[in-house]
């Protein structure tokens, strides 16, 4: 089936006077080798204070990143007293950072058709699953694509096409999670529905894996839950057991 940009979705993009050719060009990794985009294209939040390492960026993309980038560590990494549990806003970003595995990769989309964002997607899914970490260390990895030209109120539309054909099956197959951030996202925590923690100053689509701990965000779905139930089975178990013995009623037993 083909899939075209819907006009309204074509109206909002932003249109450049100079895109990126990400599939014609090359940069050169940390041991000195060319990689392929979109491999190629993922920039770590600490090179984006070294111009050398982003001097092939137009500007607005390099600053849409650094905008990216500062609300990583700014409000990601961090605890919010609006979160509604401790510890930070999502408990794998600091370690993936310390660790330097939480890429950011700009794109652009404006001549591009829905099918063209679903294969552009499906290749930063085979970068993520080939790169290290590939041990339990992955858990701390990310992909983070930031669609540089692409305005707030189109990307619920366009992000909702992409991940209708692509997030059940790369949960299913390859034990993926893709979300969609962008300014006028109503997703709220799951501890305070009055909070939301999904509104990026840019939009972006983030890859990382699947863990056992996603179940919360699942409840409301028969099928998310029975994907989730498949792919972990007995810790899936487990994992709920360990939360129900939390709950009032168990303590009170107790």
């Amino acid at each position: 089936m083909t899939l075209e940009t819907p006009a309204p979705i074509a109206a909002c993009i932003t249109l450049a006077a100079s895109a990126l050719a990400e599939n014609a060009r090359t940069l050169r990794g940390p041991a000195g080798r060319s990689l392929p985009a979109p491999a190629a294209n993922l920039f770590l939040p600490e090179d984006l204070d070294d111009v050398g390492r982003t001097s092939e960026l137009i500007e607005g993309d390099r600053d849409a990143l650094r905008a990216v980038s500062d609300w990583i560590n700014g409000f990601v990494a961090k605890p919010d007293k609006q979160l509604g549990r401790s510890g930070p806003v999502c408990p794998f970003v600091p370690r993936a950072i310390e660790r330097t595995t939480l890429w950011l990769a700009p794109e652009r989309i404006a001549d591009r058709r829905v099918q063209d964002v679903v294969q552009l997607v499906g290749d930063y899914k085979k970068v993520f699953i080939d790169s290290q970490p590939l041990d339990s260390e992955a858990v701390y990895k990310s992909v983070v694509i930031v669609f540089t030209d692409l305005s707030a109120e189109c990307a619920k539309s366009l992000f909702d096409q992409v991940l209708e054909h692509l997030a059940v099956r790369s949960y299913a197959e390859d034990g993926l999670v893709l979300g969609a951030f962008y300014e006028r996202n109503e997703g709220t925590a799951i501890y305070n529905p009055s909070f939301r923690p999904f509104t990026a100053p840019v939009p972006l689509l983030l890859i990382r894996q699947a863990v056992v701990s996603d179940w919360k965000f699942f409840l409301d779905s028969e099928q998310w839950l029975d994907l989730w139930a498949r792919r972990f089975q007995g810790s899936a178990v487990r994992a709920l057991a360990d939360e129900l013995r939390r709950q009032p009623w168990r303590a009170k037993r107790d």
